[in-house]
């Protein structure tokens, strides 16, 4: 009988770790940017539901979530390679619009 082990199957969703964090409570201080996962939101933008990007980062040793809507964030972090992450950035408001810097 073969055992599970020797299939080699790995799993491929992400496990999400530490409590939720505000985004506006890591503005202007560097960060870590582990990994991200996007998603179909419960609200709506525009009369269409809109994207949610849950983000896995830490503050130093600290592990933390933040959850967004903020449309150039989900769309600048489309743009990094695989092997990019982790990655440090600072997430900085400009014209009322969150972005990575």
């Amino acid at each position: 009988m073969t055992d599970f082990k020797d299939f080699k199957i790995k799993s491929t969703i992400i496990n999400f770790v530490g409590d939720k964090i505000q985004i506006f409570k890591v503005l202007n201080k560097e960060i870590m940017v582990h990994y991200f996962k996007i998603a179909e939101s419960k609200i709506y933008k525009n009369r269409e539901k809109a994207q949610c990007m849950t983000l896995q980062i830490s503050i130093g040793d600290e592990n933390r979530i933040i959850f967004t809507s903020a449309s150039k964030l989900i769309e600048m972090i489309q743009l990094v390679p695989e092997n990019g992450f982790p990655f440090k950035t600072v997430i900085i408001e400009k014209n009322k619009m969150y972005e990575f810097s």
